[in-house]
């Protein structure tokens, strides 16, 4: 009989001592600087979606949070070095579509995309516009699929680089028009676009609001928004989807943490998330870039990057894409 008590009492005592520490886990946090990893070189649409973000954590959580820049390998290094980290709630990577386009593109992943990370909160998504050199001779889907049949492999389309979302949609489209395009890879958005304004590649997808001017000034032609309806930021442009192509294509940023990351802490950083995305700054912002607030919960977001993991292996396995 004393055993037995002994015996539920240790157990007792050890759940209160588990309980307490989960508590504390989430209660206590944070009592330190929170880092977010940016695989990315500063300047561009995730590195400026999150400092934004983290500016307004920063005065929610009243403690600094800190954005650092891990870019290469195609975000796998940044992404790597998070998943290592302890799941104390104190490192966050911001990640992109690559992210889970790298699930199936890249062979022997340092991390396991399902298993190393896990979805804490969505933040922002930038439509894309497939747009054309006016030189091209293209102004809608059409042009492009009769260029395409008379004169095949004229046609080039440029991207960020290899497996991201500009090369990824142009391979879909080429797929879903039965088409032929010669894809033109860059080291980014920036130098892409200054060979589409040039003339050396035929069109791109690319983000509206760094389009959105060019289009504007006529140094560029805008064949159609990569949105199934027509999008508040461009109501004048019409979508691939009515010309037969329904496309979707975009930039998404979206927050990560080591998997151990407590829930009570994952859910904290999700609410806060949400809330900074509401606040006056960051509305404005967005509305002003072009940006789509994704504000939601935890689930949602674990399940939009399960529907874009499968959406770019289809893509990739199909197309037959390697990064050699």
């Amino acid at each position: 009989m004393l055993r037995r008590q002994f015996l539920q009492a240790s157990a007792a005592a050890t759940l209160m001592a588990a309980t307490g520490l989960a508590r504390a886990a989430g209660g206590n946090w944070p009592d330190k600087p929170v880092r977010i990893v940016v695989p990315f070189p500063p300047g561009g649409t995730t590195d400026m979606v999150t400092r934004l973000i983290a500016t307004e954590l920063g005065k929610q959580l009243k403690v600094p949070v800190i954005v650092e820049n891990k870019p290469g390998a195609g975000t796998v290094i940044g992404a790597d070095y998070v998943a290592k980290q302890p799941g104390d709630g104190y490192t966050f990577v911001c990640v992109a579509n690559s992210f889970t386009a790298n699930k199936t593109l890249v062979k022997n992943l340092p991390y396991d995309t399902k298993r190393d990370l896990r979805p804490v909160a969505l933040m922002g998504l930038s439509e894309h516009v497939l747009a054309a050199h006016p030189d091209s001779g293209l102004k809608t889907l059409a042009d492009l699929k009769k260029l395409a049949l008379e004169k095949p492999g004229s046609l080039t389309y440029a991207s960020f680089g290899n497996g991201t979302s500009a090369h990824l949609s142009g391979a879909l489209l080429s797929q879903m028009m039965g088409v032929e395009m010669v894809h033109v890879p860059y080291k980014g958005q920036g130098p892409a676009l200054t060979d589409l304004l040039g003339g050396q590649v035929s069109m791109m997808f690319g983000n509206w609001s760094e389009f959105r001017a060019h289009i504007e000034r006529g140094k560029l032609v805008a064949l159609g928004m990569a949105t199934l309806r027509r999008s508040r930021f461009a109501p004048n442009v019409p979508t691939l989807a009515e010309q037969g192509v329904a496309l979707e294509s975009n930039s998404w940023q979206g927050l990560l943490a080591p998997a151990a990351t407590p829930d009570e802490i994952v859910q904290r950083v999700n609410d806060e998330v949400n809330k900074a995305l509401a606040s006056p700054g960051v509305v404005e912002v967005f509305a002003k870039s072009g940006i789509v607030d994704k504000a939601g919960t935890v689930d949602q977001f674990a399940r939009f990057v399960d529907s874009e993991i499968v959406k770019y292996a289809d893509i990739i396995q199909r197309a037959n894409i390697t990064l050699g």
